[in-house]
């Protein structure tokens, strides 16, 4: 079949997944609240459905007075023993897949329970769901006559119980339908590499040859692979490279520090960059719309989704989850999920906010651990990223990663936060950038600006060397895959690593 029949067809038959998208934008509480009960339905002779009674639960007030919220240290036991071989304790289909996620804070590892109905109609639904999206907004693209470079993690086997973990990255790979396969580059082979420098070398080394049309991948290590790709060809931009290359679908971290850096490798106007939001939880959100900064909620995914509003400093002991059809706009929500994997009123740990009710469309906001409060200023990751964006344009400037945490009060002396910062293309004067930074921060957020009129001092800021972020990476065996740097934190554990490093 020749390649623009092929790239007709598909994009065809891809659009008509619209039309079921706006049934759901069109009725969301009435989707979702159907979604609920057939999970109930579903699950209800497994070991948490009879512990709960789920045939008795016949609708949202009963689901939430029944079943406790939890996190993943509340089921980890039931997890540890489906890894074990042990079925039908949270979900009734085999679940011998867990995407591992080794989280940001510390070392231990997460091994998220990954069903057949997850990788079907979540996964590679959301997969579709985001091509059909870009053709609809897009119809002239010639995405589907080359091939998507895609950049996954590995996988390994756990034991001798048939159970296998890995990146969530590695368990799509590793489960794709062939022809999704003959659609990406590299080979399935060299995608779940588990080293990640001979990784590195072997997918720029396969992948120049091909006709890349499209990217997938998380910023931070999509940039170092399209650096090593620079440095292979001698090429200053990688359009000069993959001329046809359209699109990048991005997710995993925010794009906001890296957008800069992502423009002067793709120089085209027309060049478009397409944000999801996906987990080793579920996939939740697809940009809908062509430069939009918000994404729409997917609502027939398996997963049905409850909120509580997040507030860094709340020490409610009961926190008061709501259905989506009470969210307001432009509040910090905590995002509770309960999936076709079998994961009841979990606590996934990251912060959204609602931009529009009609159609429910959200921002990723950061993460219910990863804030400044030492002094109850309330500093989350979205003020942060935002005003780096802001300080950045006004000093012609690109940060590549940056941490910070709170210097603590001593004897007289005020608190304040502290800052290493690893700019790709560096300011004129860091002091200035550090003053409009503290400024900037203060306009974003009021509480932060009250402390600074009181109990704060400017914050400090320290230059990264080049490379820094990533000698930490993989200094703690945590290069590639969803491993990401932790912004923000309460804690000076990682701010002295890398400030010790930083000094070495």
């Amino acid at each position: 079949m020749p390649t623009s029949l092929f790239n007709s067809i598909a994009s065809w038959i891809l659009k008509k997944r619209i039309h079921q998208m706006e049934l759901f934008i069109k009725y969301p509480e009435e989707v979702q609240n159907e979604l609920l009960n057939e999970l109930l339905k579903t699950a209800q002779n497994t070991e948490t459905g009879i512990r709960y009674n789920f045939k008795e639960i016949l609708n949202y007030k009963d689901f939430r007075a029944s079943i406790p919220l939890s996190t993943y240290e509340s089921i980890a036991p039931q997890i540890e023993r489906c890894r074990n071989g042990t079925q039908n304790i949270f979900w009734p289909s085999p679940i011998k897949w867990f995407a591992k996620s080794s989280g940001t804070t510390n070392a231990k590892s997460k091994f998220i329970p990954v069903s057949t109905e997850a990788l079907e109609d979540c996964h590679y639904k959301a997969g579709k769901d985001m091509l059909s999206l870009y053709f609809n907004n897009n119809p002239d693209s010639q995405l589907l006559s080359g091939k998507c470079l895609r950049l996954g993690g590995s996988h390994e086997l756990y034991n001798e119980n048939n159970s296998y973990f890995g990146d969530l990255s590695a368990i799509i790979i590793q489960n794709l339908p062939f022809w999704a396969e003959l659609s990406s580059t590299p080979s399935h082979k060299t995608s779940l590499m588990s080293e990640w420098e001979a990784k590195m070398k072997a997918i720029v080394t396969e992948t120049l040859p091909e006709r890349v049309t499209s990217l997938a991948g998380v910023p931070s290590w999509m940039l170092l692979l399209l650096q090593k790709v620079l440095k292979e060809t001698n090429k200053q931009t990688i359009t000069d490279i993959w001329p046809e290359a359209e699109v990048y679908f991005h997710g995993g971290v925010s794009f906001k520090p890296y957008k800069e850096l992502y423009k002067n490798l793709f120089p085209k106007a027309e060049f478009k960059f397409y944000e999801i939001y996906n987990a080793s939880e579920g996939f939740f959100g697809i940009q809908d719309r062509n430069d939009a900064d918000d994404l729409l909620l997917m609502l027939d995914y398996g997963i049905f989704y409850e909120f509580i509003p997040f507030h860094p400093s709340s020490t409610a002991k009961k926190e008061h989850a709501i259905p989506l059809s009470e969210v307001q706009l432009n509040t910090n929500y905590e995002l509770v999920i309960t999936t076709n994997a079998g994961l009841w009123r979990y606590r996934i740990g990251d912060t959204i906010r609602f931009t529009s009710l009609s159609p429910y469309r959200i921002q990723v906001t950061g993460r219910t651990k990863h804030h400044i409060n030492a002094f109850g200023e309330e500093l989350i990751i979205d003020n942060a990223e935002r005003a780096i964006s802001i300080v950045s344009q006004q000093t012609d400037s690109v940060v590549s990663n940056y941490t910070a945490a709170p210097i603590f009060m001593k004897n007289n002396t005020k608190g304040a936060h502290e800052w290493i910062v690893e700019f790709e293309k560096e300011p004129k004067d860091v002091q200035h950038f550090s003053k409009l930074l503290d400024q900037s921060l203060q306009k974003l957020n009021s509480d932060y600006e009250a402390k600074r009129n009181s109990s704060l001092d400017q914050l400090q800021l320290h230059k990264g060397k080049t490379g820094l972020f990533y000698e930490w990476l993989s200094f703690k065996n945590k290069l590639g895959g969803q491993h990401k740097i932790p912004r923000l934190s309460n804690s000076r554990e990682l701010l002295e690593e890398l400030l010790e490093m930083n000094a070495s």
